[in-house]
């Protein structure tokens, strides 16, 4: 995927780093050149500088073929401005923005744009959307060691117990999202098409849980 960024502060240059070190490329906007000295003398990903919501300055990002764009600039009206440029004049389905302001963030999640908040949860989040594959987290605890993750289960696990995830992937499910509910199983719940999976684990247990979950799918393709 190649993914525009506007905004090259702490998130920004979090995402910027966290999406390149996942295979992704990245082109990173910012109107203040200094706020690249955040990005790591090896990114490799291009550096404009110029506002967001420039329709020359995003096209010279690669927007046109860009598979998602994430505005996290410091200003709100800087952020929905842009996520609608990107959405409406060149067709990026996948956008998202942060806002400061929660009295406008439903305003705008009406408009169809996601919107998140806070530094490390907003790169969570936005993380989430982009790539939904595997478990990202949802909340942290203040030490960031506990996390509570959604867990993208394929259909293999369809019909299976609970108790036989919570033993194959050594985690702890808290609860289910089922038909827009939410269930607090017990070890002998059945887990049905279309429910999504919650868990409590270690931050540093996700990429094992990940791998235990889709080595049980990959043995019943």
């Amino acid at each position: 995927m190649h993914i525009v960024i506007m905004g090259c502060g702490r998130v920004g240059s979090t995402l910027a780093h966290i999406l390149e070190d996942k295979g992704h490329s990245v082109a990173i906007i910012d109107q203040n050149p200094e706020a690249f000295r955040r990005l790591r003398s090896g990114f490799k990903g291009r550096r404009i500088t110029g506002f967001g919501f420039d329709r020359d300055v995003i096209a010279e990002a690669g927007i046109e073929r860009a598979s998602a764009f994430v505005a996290v600039s410091s200003g709100d009206n800087s952020n929905i401005i842009s996520a609608r440029v990107a959405r409406e004049t060149f067709g990026v389905d996948n956008v998202v923005a942060r806002i400061y302001d929660p009295r406008r963030a439903e305003v705008y999640q009406r408009l169809g744009i996601p919107t998140v908040a806070t530094v490390r949860w907003t790169a969570d989040q936005i993380l989430r959307r982009l790539l939904p594959e595997g478990a990202e987290p949802l909340w942290r605890d203040p030490t960031g060691e506990v996390v509570l993750a959604e867990l993208d289960l394929g259909p293999a696990w369809v019909g299976d117990k609970v108790a036989a995830l919570e033993e194959a992937a050594r985690t702890r499910v808290a609860f289910l999202s089922r038909m827009g509910e939410a269930l607090v199983p017990d070890a002998d719940t059945v887990i049905q098409d279309g429910d999504i999976v919650h868990i409590i684990a270690r931050a540093d247990d996700l990429e094992r849980i990940n791998a235990a979950v889709a080595t049980r799918s990959e043995e019943d393709v």
